[in-house]
């Protein structure tokens, strides 16, 4: 059972989305629940509700999700690396530029809730073949000294911080249909 990191383990950054996820719990279980939690939240989402935002200036529904599949597959690949002793620094990532150019208002909210299922399975069976050394590996990503199970954690506590903002924030300002 993987639980909460301690500090030391990531950035600072990240207690933001870390903080959020319940003590002694197993992240993986978590990581394994959270496609169908989207997807039930979204249930009676219109396409045209699906691609405005909460305020000016804000990403869409459609686009939040983009992120959250961009950001799982960035702290995935994270966690290969380091895991497997990569010595480089791993890159940031700009998310406002990612979503910018992913162009997710122009794909169907369905397609959109089925990636993100998709490539967190995906991203589980990575994370689930990970021995206690791969876990417990030091790396750098953006410049920063990260542990590879901390990216697991983090994955978990990330999604968790965008279906708060998602239920708070979009859901009580856009009617489902």
């Amino acid at each position: 059972m993987l639980t909460k990191n301690q500090p030391g383990q990531y950035p600072e950054y990240f207690d933001r989305y870390v903080s959020q996820l319940p003590n002694n719990t197993d992240v993986f279980e978590i990581l394994a629940a959270q496609p169908q939690q989207l997807s039930d939240l979204l249930t009676n989402m219109s396409e045209l509700n699906a691609e405005k935002g909460y305020a000016p200036g804000k990403w869409s529904i459609k686009e939040v999700i983009g992120h959250l599949i961009d950001a799982d597959r960035v702290f995935a690949y994270r966690c290969l690396c380091i895991s497997r002793r990569e010595g480089q620094s791993l890159p940031s990532f700009d998310e406002n530029t990612y979503v910018e150019y992913g162009n997710f208002n122009s794909r169907s909210l369905s397609n959109l809730l089925e990636e993100f299922s998709i490539a967190r399975q995906s991203h589980l069976a990575l994370f689930n073949s990970l021995d206690e050394e791969m876990l417990n590996q030091m790396g750098v990503a953006s410049n920063k000294p990260i542990m590879a199970k901390a990216l697991i954690v983090i994955t978990a506590g990330h999604a968790l911080h965008h279906l708060k903002i998602l239920e708070e924030r979009y859901l009580n300002k856009l009617l489902p249909a």
